[in-house]
């Protein structure tokens, strides 16, 4: 073997280690998940699901390339807070949140971690992100929608209900969305002349009082925010409503699937389906203060026909032909 030959040799050997590394696949990434509601809630196990299915569609195998740790909240701050701190260290490479109280129990334990949300009404006015276009923080995602949107729930359940006087507003006070909200359908009220009370869903009892008052006073109709949190009280809510025979309008379909009359909002899956891609570019080197926060680009108008005779409301002809769903 000549010299050349001898040199050639050795730096082959030697490259070839680096090559064989190379074309292994990267270390296990690891990604946490907070989410706002509890493990029972249909749609939430959806939008996880869709979540990893978007994941697996981008190449990240969960349990070979990736690893997901999820946690279920349940629309406690308390427990949120627990949780953040316990999936914090964990040491996960980015973080996906849902809900406001989510997002803020995660921020509050960490501010190197990437956190992309979804759901989240108000990102700059919670604190969460300095501006939509250039979030400037750790965190960055999809918003539900903006405050105005609210609006358009009193609307629809004005249209539904013409000689509609007077309509409550379930919410959770605890969440910051749930005051924006009810400030923005007040603000419409005033122009339809239709007198709006608050309902604070601290426990079901006060939701049953207050339901039956706002039943006892006639014309009145239910307005449910995204705010208004656990499924239990949705669940009872739905029955409150068909027991007074009020007509109830919903942000969310599975509301509708579940027995609520009318539902308008986001596509809130989509939602789950977007911020995967969020996370596979920030796992791929992208810098999340430079991803902008995102709008819905989807809404879904939900109408339940069955629900609608049990409680002797006659859609609007209108309104029936911009549904995007008819449960009957």
């Amino acid at each position: 073997m000549n010299r050349r030959e001898l040199i050639g040799g050795l730096c082959g050997a030697a490259a070839w280690p680096l090559a064989a590394r190379a074309q292994q696949p990267d270390h296990m990434r690891r990604i946490v998940v907070l989410m706002n509601t509890g493990s029972e809630n249909a749609e939430a196990r959806a939008g996880v699901s869709a979540f990893e299915q978007i994941m697996r569609d981008l190449g990240w195998t969960d349990g070979r390339s990736l690893r997901i740790d999820v946690r279920w909240g349940e629309n406690d701050p308390d427990r949120s807070r627990r949780y953040a701190a316990e999936l914090v260290a964990l040491s996960p490479d980015i973080i996906l949140a849902s809900g406001t109280v989510s997002v803020a129990a995660m921020k509050s334990v960490t501010r190197a971690i990437p956190i992309v949300f979804v759901q989240v009404s108000d990102p700059v006015g919670a604190g969460l992100v300095t501006s939509l276009a250039r979030p400037g923080t750790n965190v960055t995602g999809f918003m539900n929608f903006e405050y105005s949107f609210s609006g358009k729930l009193l609307e629809l359940l004005k249209q539904i209900r013409p000689q509609l006087a007077r309509a409550a507003v379930v919410r959770n006070p605890a969440n910051p969305a749930g005051i924006g909200q009810f400030s923005a359908i007040q603000a419409l009220a005033q122009s339809l002349r239709i007198e709006i009370s608050a309902v604070d869903v601290r426990d079901t009892g006060e939701i049953e009082r207050a339901v039956t008052a706002l039943a006892d006073a006639g014309n009145s109709g239910l307005i449910v925010t995204p705010s208004a949190g656990e499924s239990m009280h949705f669940g009872r809510m739905i029955e409150l409503a068909a027991k007074y025979k009020l007509p109830a309008v919903y942000s969310d379909r599975f509301n509708v699937a579940d027995g609520g009359l009318i539902s308008y909002g986001p596509d809130r899956i989509e939602q789950f389906r977007r911020a995967a891609g969020y996370v596979d570019r920030i796992l791929k080197g992208d810098n999340v203060a430079d991803l902008p926060v995102q709008a819905p680009t989807r809404f879904q108008l939900v109408i339940n026909l069955k629900t609608a005779k049990a409680l002797g409301i006659d859609i609007p002809a209108t309104v029936l032909a911009r549904a995007d769903e008819v449960i009957e």
